[in-house]
């Protein structure tokens, strides 16, 4: 056995496992002196080091976000970023191809004989990886505890300023928002201008003024000025 796992063709998957270990080992001794790799990390990830509030349809799509906006906004949500720890979804996923790649090599040299290159094993080894990360991560994420103590009604975000962080905000054409509530903690709205006029880039800063469904409309700044 020793020798099969520390053959040639295992020895992504090795180092794989290997890699988790180590990690797996300074996340838990960082956590204990109260340095978490795992919040170092995700602070490093600006617009999304906090819980992910994305609104999404029945197909699991970002409604009304263009481009590559809306492709990476899914890309993120699929693969639980925001959700859970950075750190932990690469343990996962480390663990995830290290297993199924041995399990596949132990496979083929009970069947065949021969075991696969280690580049071709390797593909489908990646392949079930992906989608342990969403599952498993899924998992995990319901399970963390949350630092968020406090339990925000949606309502509340009218009248609150917010951020457009993806996409370009105009009629019919919603865009990301960042919100942060009276607590501190961060928000991810779908908002289009209550202006069908109007339209908000990437960076702009708007005023809630309703709710719709799960949809915000919002309204300029320099509106809110003339108002005042």
């Amino acid at each position: 056995m020793t020798e099969f796992l520390f053959s040639s063709a295992n020895i992504p998957f090795i180092i794989s496992l290997g890699v988790m270990v180590a990690f797996t080992i300074i996340e838990i001794l960082s956590t204990s002196i109260g340095i978490g790799i795992s919040e170092m990390v995700d602070s490093m990830l600006p617009e999304f080091d906090a819980d992910i509030d994305i609104d999404i349809d029945a197909d699991g799509d970002l409604t009304g976000v263009d481009g590559s906006a809306n492709s990476l906004a899914n890309l993120l949500s699929w693969f639980r970023i925001g959700e859970v720890p950075v750190v932990m979804l690469l343990i996962i996923f480390l663990t995830s191809f290290g297993i199924s790649g041995l399990t596949i090599q132990y496979v083929m040299i009970s069947v065949t004989g021969y075991t696969l290159p280690a580049g071709i094993a390797a593909i489908p080894a990646f392949l079930s990886a992906i989608p342990a990360i969403r599952g498993l991560g899924g998992l995990l994420g319901k399970y963390m505890p949350k630092d968020e103590t406090y339990v925000v009604s949606e309502d509340s975000f009218i009248g609150m300023f917010v951020l457009i962080t993806l996409g370009e905000s105009h009629a019919g054409h919603p865009a990301q928002a960042k919100l942060k509530d009276k607590f501190g903690q961060t928000h991810y709205l779908m908002v289009e201008p209550d202006n069908p006029s109007d339209r908000f880039g990437t960076g702009e800063k708007a005023l809630v003024v309703s709710k719709s469904g799960s949809l915000y409309k919002i309204i300029g700044v320099d509106n809110v000025a003339m108002s005042d």
